[in-house]
């Protein structure tokens, strides 16, 4: 009877059902090999020796780029800068986030008006903002450098001075980004279940004692994705720092993307380029996955406290 049926199906009709599965799995195996493509050949070129200008020494050295940078003193710089850059920016993007986001906490129309001004910077291009600021910290007619006279506070450089360039761009990261934090707590924090702190007022429970022990361990997931976020940009920025400084002065701020870029640009040695960025990826990818455990083990500790 079942084989009679089955025969009655047009053949047609069996072979789409056959195909199905298949069709609806081909714009996920799109979406893989479009990732995998500029990965392995990334992989491949930082294989090699090859420079755009001498192509005939194009051939295989295998891993010689790398073992290479572990004795280049301006890879270890690099690698420094980057570090030091991304834990400042994702740092105090936190803690400024957080605090603005506490601020801003109860729902009044001032507050919800002041979270949709404060989200400006966000809405504003990386490369724009950093031109902007470039503009407003010029020593001889930015704004802020006027102000700054205005202090006491003379001959301050910004950002082509070697002690203060990392400084200013960091401001300017912490100027755009820090809204993104911002908005991500304060959604966290307005869908906290409000029994914990309900029943904290009632036994007269101090404010402080109630933000450090109850408010930051049930908020604590959000900080981590917040900052895993941050974290995974701010590592590869590229945007704010090759505006207002391409790198300088000097070696003061070449961060992977930078030198990266300008290796392949500036110096035309696409194998160094495309080594130096398979390591900034090892980098985020040992990073995020220390931050996607430890927000899970947040995750689980806050369900705990609901």
């Amino acid at each position: 009877m079942t084989a009679d049926v089955v025969e009655t199906v047009p053949v047609p009709r069996r072979r789409r059902t056959r195909l199905l599965p298949y069709l609806l799995s081909l714009p996920a195996l799109i979406v893989c090999i479009g990732i995998l493509v500029p990965f392995v050949t990334a992989i491949y070129y930082s294989l090699l020796r090859y420079r755009l200008n001498m192509p005939m020494m194009k051939g295989f050295i295998w891993f010689q780029n790398y073992i290479g940078f572990a004795s280049d003193p301006e890879f270890w710089n690099t690698v420094r800068v980057s570090l030091l850059y991304t834990a400042l920016t994702v740092g105090v993007e936190v803690l400024l986030g957080l605090a603005i986001a506490v601020l801003l906490q109860r729902q009044t129309r001032f507050n919800n008006l002041a979270s949709v001004l404060l989200l400006l910077p966000l809405m504003t291009a990386p490369a724009l903002a950093a031109l902007m600021w470039k503009l407003m910290t010029n020593p001889g007619f930015g704004i802020l450098s006027y102000l700054l006279q205005l202090l006491g506070i003379t001959n301050f450089k910004w950002a082509s001075d070697p002690s203060s360039a990392l400084f200013t761009v960091v401001l300017v990261d912490v100027w755009v980004y820090t809204p993104f934090i911002m908005i991500l707590l304060l959604a966290g924090l307005r869908s906290l279940p409000r029994q914990p702190f309900e029943a904290a007022a009632l036994d007269g429970v101090p404010r402080r004692f109630v933000f450090f022990r109850i408010t930051l361990p049930m908020l604590a997931p959000y900080l981590m994705t917040a900052a895993l976020f941050r974290l995974l940009d701010s590592i590869q920025q590229f945007d704010i720092i090759y505006s207002m400084t391409q790198g300088g002065p000097g070696n003061t701020l070449l961060v992977f993307q930078v030198r990266a870029y300008l290796d392949f640009y500036q110096y035309t040695n696409v194998a160094k380029s495309a080594a130096l960025l398979m390591i900034l990826w090892a980098i985020t990818y040992i990073l995020s996955n220390i931050f996607v455990k430890q927000h899970l083990k947040l995750r689980e500790r806050a369900r705990g406290l609901a």
